[in-house]
């Protein structure tokens, strides 16, 4: 089983492209944190960054809806993969596949409004209750707020 979940707090908003075949693909940055106490007994915090990939209609939800500092819930698979850098020498990089998600903070960050819409979601810890990676999803349906998942 190939399975990772994560909850933390996006370093940055999420940044959506195209793909040459027309599919929307999201990427951002999840940190994780934790607490280790040390030899002295004094309380350190460490961060794990996590690379996040996200598919389609899934990818504007959480573009629409999560800023830099949102809490999320995430749930998919890990993924390693190989690039070529331009010096000619390999970089590897290692993603999570996002195949489900759930908001985690009570409301927008700065009391914000979503983006690209004029009334917020109903509740922003409800999420999509099956995956929505990018084998379920077309893409091609509009994104309102009437066919938001939550």
């Amino acid at each position: 089983m190939n399975k990772a979940q994560l909850i933390g707090n996006l370093t940055k908003d999420v940044e959506l492209r195209n793909t040459q075949s027309g599919k929307i693909v999201g990427g951002v940055t999840l940190a994780t944190n934790k607490t280790i106490t040390d030899q002295a007994g004094n309380k350190n915090k460490q961060a794990t960054f996590h690379n996040l990939v996200i598919w389609n209609k899934a990818a504007e939800i959480l573009a629409q809806y999560a800023h830099k500092g949102s809490k999320i819930y995430v749930e998919g698979e890990i993924s390693n993969r190989s690039y070529d850098k331009p010096d000619g020498t390999k970089g590897y990089v290692s993603e999570i596949i996002v195949q489900e998600f759930e908001f985690l903070d009570g409301k927008a960050p700065d009391g914000a409004e979503p983006r690209e819409t004029t009334a917020a979601p109903r509740t922003a810890a409800a999420a999509p209750k099956k995956p929505v990676g990018e084998s379920e999803q077309s893409g091609t349906e509009e994104i309102s707020v009437k066919n938001i998942p939550f």
